[in-house]
């Protein structure tokens, strides 16, 4: 048994090709059905798909490995090649050390985000919801939340952490004078855009409006902020009137067009609007972005900007990876310890045997009427030879070189004084 990971993520791949290999929620469980079915024998798998990353987390048989790169390189309709050369694998110690620094946010774009951790438990819960998480796995992500738990309340890690949605918010006061003036456009409903509203309704705006392709969910957030709701249909003919718009849905297509941003600008008479796309693959085409009178970011775009602060938290990295490394130990020691189970069963399952078979001798000596104590000095002399067979045997060896390992061996299981 071996743990392994295989991945990409912002530093590795393109915002572009990230969004080939980006699960949605519910599509997350079919997923991996179908990839442990492409597998066998089924390794235990998990599956964290978020902007910045798609991660394969898997504990089986370390050859499988290259049979989901095929897999996944088939799903994203790329060549295998291309795919190895943007992705990373990791094994055993490595991947474990991987899966805590992505929990405790030392390997985010945000440099201690807290987010990702909510992310990875959720996908956790899908894995285990689909039974593809087993005894190693559960132990891996378990593990991964009580170091990343442990990163957060011994470490500064997270302190004056900026998040993309405070980083939208920055960008905009940058672009316009004032924040109270500006009329906002949330796509998306779900918690990155919960983040990015809350970010935004903190500075006031003049308005705010959610659009999503149900209203019930929309009309949810909209209250909890004041803002109007509207349906995603809608969107084309009212983008004008928005001089701020984030996006963040988990549609798999563009769905803000470049001729839909092209006629906004001209109703706008040319002011300029600031277009934030949060969402992986994107929801706002990528030729938006030479448009003149648009400013348009995407999750790479604003790199730059979230790294703000990480020279005051990387006095903390130090001391967050002194607290991974310790879990990584720890788990190896358990998965070693894993390694002896079938062993420990075997031998507890031999002395059991030899057990009730001296037991059943002693009851039907009983029961004919022996000594109660002759009986019992069988059944102790029955127990001791059976268990010292083994040894005497080796000990008898015409074999030196046996007999030498034997005997520290005996020596070592048999003759040790208790301390």
């Amino acid at each position: 048994m071996t743990v392994w990971a295989l991945g990409l993520n912002h530093t590795t791949a393109p915002l572009d090709m990230r969004g080939r290999f980006a699960y949605a929620l519910d599509q997350l469980e079919p997923t991996l059905r179908a990839l442990r079915e492409a597998l066998s024998p089924q390794p235990e798998a998990a599956i964290l798909s978020t902007c910045n990353r798609t991660e394969i987390y898997c504990a089986g048989d370390r050859g499988a490995m290259d049979r989901t790169f095929d897999w996944l390189a088939h799903s994203g309709g790329v060549s295998t090649q291309l795919l190895r050369s943007h992705a990373y694998t990791l094994h055993d110690a490595q991947a474990a050390r991987h899966a805590f620094r992505v929990a405790s946010g030392l390997d985010s774009m945000v440099l201690g985000e807290a987010q990702i951790l909510g992310q990875m438990k959720e996908a956790v819960r899908v894995a285990d919801q689909a039974g593809a998480l087993g005894t190693t796995l559960n132990q891996l992500f378990q593990r991964s939340f009580a170091v990343a738990k442990e990163v957060r309340t011994s470490t500064e890690i997270g302190a004056h952490s900026i998040s993309m949605a405070a980083a939208a918010v920055r960008l905009a006061s940058q672009l316009f004078e004032d924040v109270h003036k500006i009329r906002v456009l949330f796509v998306g409903a779900g918690e990155m855009i919960e983040l990015a509203a809350t970010h935004f309704a903190a500075r006031n705006p003049k308005s705010m409006a959610i659009a999503n392709r149900t209203l019930e969910r929309g009309e949810k957030l909209a209250t909890r902020f004041g803002a109007e709701v509207m349906r995603l249909a809608d969107l084309p003919a009212r983008l004008h009137e928005f001089d701020a718009v984030v996006s963040c849905t988990a549609s798999t297509l563009p769905i803000i067009g470049l001729g839909a941003v092209e006629r906004a600008i001209k109703a706008r008479k040319h002011r300029p609007m600031f277009m934030v796309d949060l969402a992986v693959p994107r929801d706002i085409e990528p030729e938006v972005k030479a448009l003149e009178d648009v400013y348009l970011y995407t999750v790479d775009d604003l790199a730059g900007v979230v790294q703000t602060g990480k020279e005051n938290r990387q006095a903390a990295v130090a001391q967050a990876e002194a607290i991974i490394d310790a879990g990584v130990q720890s788990f190896l020691h358990w998965m070693d310890q894993r390694s002896n189970v079938p062993l420990i069963l075997q031998l507890n399952a031999q002395a059991n045997e030899w057990r009730a078979a001296e037991l059943a001798r002693a009851r039907k000596l009983i029961a004919r009427g022996e000594n109660v104590d002759a009986v019992l000095d069988a059944l102790s002399k029955g127990l001791t030879q059976k268990m010292l067979h083994g040894a005497m045997a080796e000990l008898h060896s015409g074999d030196p070189a046996s007999r030498e390992r034997a005997t520290n061996a005996i020596q070592h299981f048999f003759l040790r004084k208790e301390r």
